[in-house]
């Protein structure tokens, strides 16, 4: 790194002694105050209670209300669940009154936001200014121009679907996400919620496959509900709520770390002596600057409509977690996207770098993003939720099957939902659930599923709350109270199921698809063969029998004990579990015909939109890795290495020195020069084969090929690397390494 880049990220004089530099950005770090928190203000100048001032950048259907007639807003609520087209009339009532809103604000522009294939969001702004019929100049914003924009579709992954000639894709309104105000210092620009299709109208993005998913999922759980005698059901919908873990360094340490700068994580490093083994970080105290970071960004979130519910530290150091209230599953995307740029952001306002990456530090506990799902009907009832009344029960029984169903039919497609280049590293490290997909319900519901199978009445323990479970009648269980279990990837959790196992990095996005895809499938499979049994109106006994049908034939799938035991690999292995180890090997599942011709079937994605999505996922996982590769060959190459032969240097004019005074060399000295040339020698030998590789990886053409190259001899080579490297570092003077090191990035706040 050149003095005049040190200079700017330390605002320190250039010096080349870079521990100097460091102990100059923790001085800096240490003496900076953490801009003053205050709530928002009401006019008597007091400080606003949350829900005063919740949701206020938001064009809600509450505030709708207040601004259209409540005819247009029903109507416009019409439309958004049911996904067709609004009418021209309608959307331009509804483009004047947000406009007028967000004007009112301070609002200058407008951006159809959107989720592109790039697991972040994508905007173009374009300003309300125009000019009326005598040439003045008027703010001015259409039905058409909210409805539809036109982004340069060549530019986004499509997989192949688009040519770089053919530019046009189309960004189209969400109209069940609601709009929002995205404030800077500068002012505020309106914010649309969007999907992004291409001009041939394939799914360009991760929410129009979400939305499509949402309505497979819709269908098959009404039709559910009316076999089981609930006609009163209009619609039901998945609900989620994302727990989103991070890190934070301070960005003067993490400027000068070339890998946190490109690659999100730390591709060197020593573990400190001191880590997480005193396990005094959970639920610790936070530091007063992350607690002053952590509170601002919930008050931007807050005026967003985002309900965030929980702050806390987690494991590792310097590593936290915010978390939401549920809401429906395609508000809560939108809403994850914002914690992430909220985050981001803000972070950096407190001189902040916020790492969503599945594992920045190697040894340290890395980070996920448990999704909490479940599905709600029109009447607001959770269908995993036990209930009190054998109706209830009956109910949740069923679904409860259907959704073992669904991750014992599309484990692996479970498992391809959460890949990527990151969670790799996370899966299975005795920190977050392995790659072998899962159930695990509890002792208490996993013995009434049993009994249910076996046949057997009776009931359970007083401690599993006396579940009866005479088959004669239908059972009346309690909600399920029993312990958590952090190593299952899909977990029940007393009236939802946790999805453990989604990276901190990704869209949710991708992961609620697949799940919603899954459950719609398994509901629909069990719905025609209830009604082949009782028809329209089934018996108890119908119901009953097919839920323990189900549940018998899907137990392979459910699993109570320590998922990173390596008997259950063994175990899993023997049930003919898929185990799924890399990215490359999960993606596969996704060009798999069975995969896409269930996905073709519930209308989610078409068999073309399936391959290349596949496509794009292959092609981001050799991207990310060939950044790494390259990135950590350049890190070795200018300060690894530099830094060791000047620490040969040193130590040679020393062993000279005792020679020259003593007459001979002791022998722990010369010890100490031999083992540290020795590991010079083969960290050099490493790099060359690093370098040797990335030019293998020029000629190699085919995606498919490269990343299993990559997944193979890259991770394995770079595996390599790192453990020479950490070697050295503890050897070489601490004034010649000139990467801020894990004490420092994980204790400096």
């Amino acid at each position: 790194m050149s003095a005049s880049v040190t200079t700017n990220a330390l605002s320190a004089p250039s010096s080349s002694n870079r521990s100097s530099e460091r102990m100059h950005a923790a001085a800096i770090a240490a003496a900076r105050r953490s801009r003053g928190f205050q709530r928002p203000l009401g006019s008597d100048n007091d400080p606003l209670k949350i829900s005063e001032y919740f949701g206020c950048n938001t064009f809600s259907f509450d505030l709708m209300e207040k601004k259209l007639r409540a005819v247009e807003v029903s109507r416009l609520k019409e439309y958004a669940t049911s996904g067709e087209s609004l009418p021209r009339d309608l959307a331009d009532l509804v483009a004047n009154a947000v406009k007028e809103w967000a004007v009112s604000k301070g609002a200058t522009h407008y951006c159809h936001w959107f989720q592109p294939q790039t697991g972040a969001t994508a905007e173009k702004h374009d300003s309300f200014f125009s000019f009326d019929s005598k040439g003045g100049a008027v703010e001015r914003f259409t039905g058409k121009e909210l409805i539809q924009s036109e982004p340069d579709a060549s530019s986004f992954p499509s997989g192949g679907r688009r040519s770089t000639f053919e530019a046009r894709g189309y960004t189209v309104w969400d109209a069940s996400s609601p709009m929002f105000l995205m404030q800077t210092e500068q002012g505020m620009t309106l914010c649309i919620p969007s999907l992004f299709i291409s001009y041939s109208g394939e799914a360009l993005d991760q929410k129009t496959p979400l939305l499509k998913s949402l309505s497979a999922l819709n269908r098959r759980a009404c039709e559910a509900l009316h076999l089981l005698g609930h006609d009163d059901v209009k619609y039901c919908v998945a609900t989620a709520g994302p727990e989103q873990e991070y890190f934070v360094v301070d960005d003067s340490l993490g400027a000068l770390r070339p890998d946190l700068v490109l690659a999100g994580r730390t591709l060197l490093g020593r573990n400190p002596p001191r880590g997480q083994q005193l396990e005094d970080h959970y639920f610790g105290s936070i530091k007063p600057r992350v607690l002053s970071f952590m509170m601002e960004c919930e008050q931007e979130l807050y005026k967003l409509g985002v309900p965030c519910k929980t702050r806390h530290n987690e494991v590792a150091p310097n590593q936290c977690e915010i978390a939401p209230i549920f809401e429906f599953a395609n508000v809560a995307a939108d809403h994850n996207q914002l914690v992430m740029e909220v985050l981001k952001s803000v972070g950096k306002r407190h001189h902040l770098t916020v790492l969503f990456h599945e594992k920045p530090f190697a040894g340290i506990n890395g980070s996920g993003k448990h999704v909490n799902w479940a599905i709600a009907d029109s009447n607001g009832h959770n269908m995993l939720e036990p209930g009190d009344n054998p109706s209830d029960n009956i109910r949740f029984l069923y679904f409860l099957a259907a959704t073992i169903k669904a991750i014992h039919d599309h484990g692996a497609m479970m498992r391809m939902a959460i890949a990527s280049a990151g969670n790799d590293f996370r899966l299975g490290a005795n920190e977050a659930p392995p790659a072998i997909m899962s159930v695990f319900l509890g002792e208490t519901l996993d013995e009434v599923l049993n009994k249910l199978t076996d046949g057997r009445g009776g009931a359970l323990t007083e401690r599993q709350r006396e579940i009866n479970l005479d088959l004669a009648r239908v059972p009346v269980i309690s909600r399920d109270n029993t312990d958590r279990n952090r190593t299952s990837p899909f977990a029940f959790t007393g009236n939802k199921f946790e999805f453990r196992a989604v990276g901190s990095s990704a869209s949710i996005s991708p992961s609620l698809t697949f799940l919603n895809a899954a459950a719609a499938d398994a509901l629909e499979v069990m719905n025609a063969e209830l009604r082949r049994r009782g028809g329209d109106r089934p018996s108890a006994e119908h119901i009953l029998a097919l839920i323990q049908e189900t549940v018998k034939a899907t137990k392979k799938i459910r699993f109570e004990g320590n998922g990173y035991s390596n008997e259950w690999h063994q175990e899993a292995e023997s049930r003919g579990l898929p185990n799924l180890r890399t990215t490359p090997e999960a993606l596969k599942v996704l060009n798999q015909k069975t995969t896409q011709d269930m996905l073709e079937r519930l209308g989610i994605l078409g068999k073309e939109e399936s391959s290349a999505r596949y496509n794009v996922f292959v092609e981001r996982y050799n991207k990310i890795r060939l950044i790494e590769l390259e990135t950590l060959l350049e890190m070795v190459s200018t300060q690894v290495l530099p830094a060791v032969e000047s620490q040969i240097s040193n130590q040679a004019a020393a062993v000279d020195a005792c020679t020259r005074t003593l007459a001979k060399t002791p022998k722990a000295v010369a010890s100490r020069l031999e083992g540290l040339v020795g590991l010079y020698g083969n960290l050099v030998e490493e790099t060359s084969h690093l370098q040797a590789l990335l030019g293998t990886t020029a000629s190699i053409h085919d995606e498919e090929i490269l990343a299993a190259k990559l997944a193979g001899d890259g991770m394995a080579m770079m595996e390599r690397v790192r453990k020479v490297s950490d070697e050295l570092e503890l050897l070489v003077d601490d004034s010649l390494w000139s990467l801020p090191k894990y004490r420092e990035l994980l204790y400096i706040l």
